[in-house]
């Protein structure tokens, strides 16, 4: 049982279908006519379909078969040899130039929204601070950054004073305990007597 959404979606499906199958019937008529090599990747640039319709369709893969047995019953003859190997490479390489600069210029474009967006909301944020705010921002920043310096060097001449006062203090105790060794063969109590 289906519904008019789902009549209505199948038929467009079966309309885009068709207008594909054309597209790669007409690509397929261009290759054979030029003698192009019939390859699923410039196929699928050609035809403007992606390579998993022209893998999983079945009346495309009838129609590249159809096209690829006439060509292997009927080789073209080729008059200049070497050649016409060429040019179908060289249309296979422009045609591969041509899909990288359309990408590059699409993430070209990207890019430059992206950062058109990033300097209107800097734009923003500066218009959003009071007049004076910023040279204000910019000072006490200038004042902390010489704070943290000051308190690094306060710091640290306190730590080179701590470490001065603990090697003195292991300095004094040894040599109290150099003192009590001599001091003790004197002070030893004499026992008394009965």
């Amino acid at each position: 049982m289906s519904t008019p959404c789902t009549d209505a979606a199948v038929q467009a499906r079966r309309q885009t279908t068709q207008v594909m199958l054309e597209r790669l019937q007409t690509a397929l008529t261009t290759a054979a006519r030029d003698h192009t090599p019939v390859t699923v990747a410039a196929l699928a640039r050609t035809a403007r379909v992606s390579r998993t319709f022209l893998y999983q369709n079945q009346q495309a893969r009838a129609l590249i078969e159809q096209v690829t047995r006439a060509s292997r019953s009927h080789p073209a003859v080729s008059t200049s040899g070497s050649g016409s190997r060429a040019q179908p490479a060289w249309k296979e390489r422009a045609l591969n130039a041509e899909d990288a600069l359309t990408q590059a210029q699409r993430e070209i474009r990207t890019q430059r929204t992206h950062i058109a967006d990033l300097l209107g909301k800097i734009h923003d944020l500066e218009h959003d601070l009071p007049e004076g705010s910023l040279q204000r921002i910019v000072t006490e920043n200038t004042t902390l950054k010489q704070h943290v310096r000051q308190l690094t060097q306060d710091n640290q001449q306190i730590q080179e004073r701590l470490t001065s006062a603990r090697q003195n203090n292991r300095f004094m105790d040894k040599r109290i305990a150099d003192l009590e060794a001599q001091l003790a063969p004197y002070l030893t109590i004499p026992t008394p007597r009965p």
